[in-house]
């Protein structure tokens, strides 16, 4: 009985480790940038030791990724509660998504991470890979929803899907410049409503 709670003890201070290692960095990439960050300020500012953060990352760049995960999960989280908190029809829900998409990337450092560092870091391969498991396949489900209810015309998902993400895309790096969240959310509407068969 004691050998299970010793390891149940373990297994949530490794957990509480890597918890505190992705939230410093989190911090720091968001403040200073991937490049501009070492990992010893990462240690630092978790409480960590080195040894700490290479036993749960193997670099720097998969600590990053660990950061984008998260990033994305939240992202998604927004959109869908946004989609459907007033479920009136799926043209509805793709907008109400692209407003709790724009909303979510005004977060604090995440344009930088996910829009800026993440492509360059990672690649876009990887970023799609993260991208399909947690957000894009919402965009892609409500098109097809949409498609299969007859409320937008029939076009082939993929493209679509990846043509309308890199508008949300713009958007959320405009918005970030300082371009009025109103404008975007407007040409997301006509956009969607234009979809109409």
């Amino acid at each position: 009985m004691q050998e299970k709670s010793e390891r149940r003890s373990n297994v949530a201070r490794s957990e509480a480790t890597r918890g505190l290692l992705i939230a410093a960095a989190r911090a720091l990439f968001s403040e200073k940038g991937y490049a501009e960050t070492s990992t010893p300020e990462i240690v630092r500012a978790a409480g960590t030791t080195r040894g700490a953060l290479y036993h749960h990352f193997a670099d720097k760049a998969a600590l990053f990724r660990a950061v984008l995960e998260q990033e994305y999960a939240a992202v998604e989280a927004e959109i869908t509660q946004a989609a459907v908190s007033e479920p009136r029809g799926t043209v509805e829900a793709l907008v109400e998504g692209g407003r709790g998409y724009l909303a979510a990337m005004q977060g604090p450092g995440r344009v930088r991470l996910m829009l800026l560092d993440g492509p360059a870091v990672l690649g876009r391969a990887a970023l799609d890979e993260i991208d399909r498991r947690t957000s894009a396949d919402s965009l892609r489900l409500g098109l097809e929803a949409a498609m299969a209810e007859g409320d937008i015309r029939t076009l082939p998902l993929g493209p679509l899907t990846a043509v309308l993400s890199s508008m949300f895309e713009r958007a959320a790096l405009d918005v970030a410049e300082g371009a009025a969240p109103d404008d975007q959310l407007a040409v997301f509407e006509a956009i969607f409503r234009g979809l109409a068969p």
